[in-house]
């Protein structure tokens, strides 16, 4: 069963249960008050007629039938309602208005009104149903006959009413169940279309592993963020895909190469001792050329996945002569800092002392001994800008895009600053997933007075001065 028919199955189930109770309890009290309205009127009748026969009337009466007549024709019945008189055992006189059936004319049942030496209630059955009566004794002074007043109302008859009104009550609830239910059907339709969309958008992803499918919910309550919240899961599982799909292929085209190399010359190399070292050595070569190219791979594939930065408050300044120290180890240039950001910001030092590590062995390949390498961090435009110089060749124009994609090498030193035959064409990939990462990006100008500069421009996030 569905969740929308779940929904409305149980609305109708508390609705139904509820106006069941409603009605049963209606019912109920319909009746009672219906006995205790019969039982007054009867009631009321045996005082009518008391008060009728009473001397401060001014009445006056010398034969029975005097005033078992006299008094149905000043009283006449309500609606369902029939009286009669009986005088020695027989019926004598009914009500002119006709009652729904003739008890005067069962002589049993007169015959047992009849015996009644004082006023009684009861209950008669008859061919309309149940009939409540009362019966009251007559005499009348110097008469010596016996006579007796009856008092008869069809309790069927007014149940038949009360049973109509519940009948159409019941009708109504039937119809506003119906009514409901439809809304119902209509409204939980309306609300669960998101969940079926996910559904089925699942199911098709589940059977074509297409991840560019998203959903298109409007409104603002919680399904639709439901829908909002299943479009970000399937963001990120397509970023993992794309990204799992590019490891795959660049590590398969990147290390082929490796591959190749080493096995043929592991299947080329003879028993020669000089030349078997030689071959070891060109293995163990390009096997530590595949380790780096796994080591560049993992550090892009792990820039797109969440945890990539570990964020903690950098010292600008901190950062910038220490990366100039550790640098000094890659080459004899002449290392400088340029300028020194008195500042700090929320950022990953790790990674972003990897970038800077980065350009400047990417500067180290493509200048020579002596040549100038600069370091420096500045804070402008509500930016952090982090750079490293050189007095190499520069970037063209035409490159200064393109060097920075997956396995991107250039022509020597008149190419791209990662373009040294050495490299795998990572290292400026994993420097712009770095900036990238950090909300910011990574740029090559050309430097002042020739050769090529770097620059990674990151947001200016709670950056905080030292005073």
């Amino acid at each position: 069963m569905s969740a929308r028919a779940r929904i409305v199955g149980w609305m109708l189930a508390v609705v139904g249960l509820a106006l069941s109770v409603s009605i049963f309890a209606t019912w109920s009290v319909l009746l009672a008050r219906l006995d205790s309205r019969i039982n007054l009127e009867i009631g009321n009748e045996v005082d009518k007629l008391r008060a009728y026969v009473h001397p401060e009337t001014g009445h006056s009466f010398t034969a029975l039938d005097d005033l078992l007549d006299g008094y149905l024709s000043v009283n006449t019945p309500d609606r369902w309602e029939t009286f009669f008189s009986i005088v020695d055992g027989e019926a004598h006189k009914v009500t002119a208005i006709p009652p729904p059936v003739r008890l005067d004319t069962d002589a049993e049942l007169v015959a047992d009104l009849a015996e009644a030496t004082e006023a009684e209630r009861g209950t008669v059955e008859s061919a309309q149903g149940p009939v409540k009566y009362a019966v009251i004794p007559v005499r009348v002074q110097g008469d010596p006959r016996q006579g007796h007043f009856v008092v008869a109302i069809f309790y069927e008859r007014h149940r038949d009413e009360i049973v109509e009104a519940v009948s159409t009550l019941g009708l109504s609830a039937l119809a506003a169940m119906a009514l409901s239910g439809g809304a119902g059907w209509l409204v939980a339709g309306r609300v669960l279309a998101p969940v079926r969309l996910v559904r089925q958008t699942a199911e098709q992803i589940s059977d074509s592993t297409d991840l560019t499918r998203r959903l298109d919910v409007p409104g603002n309550d919680d399904v639709a963020a439901l829908a909002g919240t299943f479009n970000h899961m399937l963001d990120r599982l397509e970023r993992a895909f794309v990204g799992q799909r590019r490891f795959l292929d660049d590590a398969g085209h990147e290390l082929r190469t490796p591959i190749t190399v080493i096995r043929g010359h592991l299947e080329l190399m003879g028993d020669d001792p000089a030349d078997r070292a030689e071959t070891i050595a060109l293995v163990t070569d390009e096997l530590d050329r595949m380790n780096r190219i796994v080591d560049d791979l993992l550090t892009l594939a792990k820039a797109e996945q969440p945890g990539f930065l570990t964020v903690d408050d950098v010292e600008l300044a901190d950062l910038t002569v220490s990366v100039v120290a550790k640098a000094r180890a890659l080459g004899e240039r002449r290392w400088r800092v340029d300028e020194v950001a008195e500042a700090g910001m929320p950022a990953d030092r790790q990674r972003l002392t990897q970038a800077l590590m980065q350009l400047a062995a990417n500067a180290v390949r493509h200048t020579a001994d002596g040549d100038l390498i600069a370091v420096g961090s500045a804070v402008r435009d509500q930016h952090v800008e982090l750079w490293v110089r050189d007095s190499g060749p520069g970037v063209p124009p035409a490159e200064r895009e393109r060097i920075f994609g997956r396995f991107v090498r250039g022509n020597g030193r008149t190419g791209a600053h990662d373009g040294a035959h050495d490299g795998a064409g990572l290292g400026l990939a994993i420097v712009k997933s770095i900036a990238e990462a950090h909300g910011g990006d990574v740029k090559v100008t050309e430097a002042p007075g020739g050769g090529a500069k770097f620059v990674m421009t990151l947001p200016l996030r709670q950056v905080w001065r030292q005073w």
